[in-house]
């Protein structure tokens, strides 16, 4: 496990570097104003960090969007070469060369937060200090230990009360709802039931991991709210009715089914009645000429 750690820790040495004298710099920078901002610190990071990231987030939307739009000619594809699997993903590769779609876009600002939150987690352990078996590891900066605030005083520990744990599902389930309400049904679910496995994974981690994680659901909440109704996320007005008649069977803009259609003409009054009245009258008269 160790040994483990020690090669994350060499890898992502740049990045702990980097983030580490940032996290330094928001420190010396409010320790003037606030006493002791450890955890103030590691929000106002953490905030750059996804400001920075912001733009990845946009492009992360574009290309969700792109795919839905190809998933009507993806379905069509499935079904004219169904059980030639080479042939499906040929004529995708295809579809997504002329359409300049590419289906990995979506992952990029995953792909770019994950070695963040490596980082952080070293930084913080390196800040902090810990221990290793039977050996401890001072802390780079004594005032880590007492730099939280409210209930979480020691940044370098994991919240006595687990309140930490369960705000990072709450706020990362409220980030994740507004995206889920743009994709399949199916997927859907899968993105709600993501807090709960990170959230178990994440369970003992040190509080001032908990707090840059809390802090980057929070402005991932604003950026989805932001992007998915004044953004590139924002669907087109008249879509979801759109989607209502089409699930109806009705081409948007019909309120009534047209005559003829489906080879037969619409029904405009009670045919059935009239049938027996014509029969009725058809009796009279011929009692009528047997009474003659």
């Amino acid at each position: 496990m160790n040994a483990i750690t020690n090669f994350f820790s060499n890898l992502f040495g740049p990045v702990v570097n980097v983030l580490g004298q940032v996290l330094l710099f928001f420190y010396n920078t409010l320790d003037p104003v606030l006493a002791n901002p450890w955890w103030l610190s590691i929000a106002a990071l953490t905030v750059v960090v996804r400001t920075l990231l912001f733009p990845l987030t946009i492009k992360q939307v574009k290309s969700m969007r792109a795919m839905q739009d190809l998933k009507p000619d993806m379905d069509r594809i499935r079904n004219q070469y169904q059980g030639n699997r080479p042939k499906q993903q040929e004529e995708t590769m295809k579809l997504y060369q002329e359409r300049g779609v590419n289906p990995l876009g979506g992952c990029l600002p995953v792909l770019v937060q994950m070695p963040v939150f490596i980082g952080m987690f070293y930084v913080i352990r390196q800040f902090g200090g810990y221990k290793v078996g039977d050996r401890v590891v001072p802390p780079q900066y004594d005032s880590f230990h007492d730099g939280g605030i409210l209930w979480f005083q020691n940044l370098s520990q994991a919240d006595p009360y687990h309140i930490l744990p369960i705000l990072s599902a709450v706020t990362m389930l409220a980030a994740t709802e507004i995206t889920a309400k743009n994709i399949d049904p199916q997927q859907r679910w899968i993105m709600r039931l993501l807090p709960i496995g990170v959230t178990v994974f994440l369970w003992s981690f040190p509080a001032g991991l908990f707090v840059y994680w809390i802090t980057s659901n929070l402005v991932t909440l604003v950026q989805n709210y932001v992007i998915y109704h004044h953004g590139p996320g924002k669907k087109p007005s008249g879509a979801d009715s759109s989607i209502a008649e089409t699930k109806k069977g009705t081409p948007v803009g019909e309120s009534d089914p047209l005559p003829g259609r489906n080879g037969s003409e619409q029904q405009t009054g009670p045919q059935p009645e009239d049938a027996e009245s014509r029969a009725a009258k058809v009796a009279k008269r011929k009692r009528r000429k047997k009474k003659k």
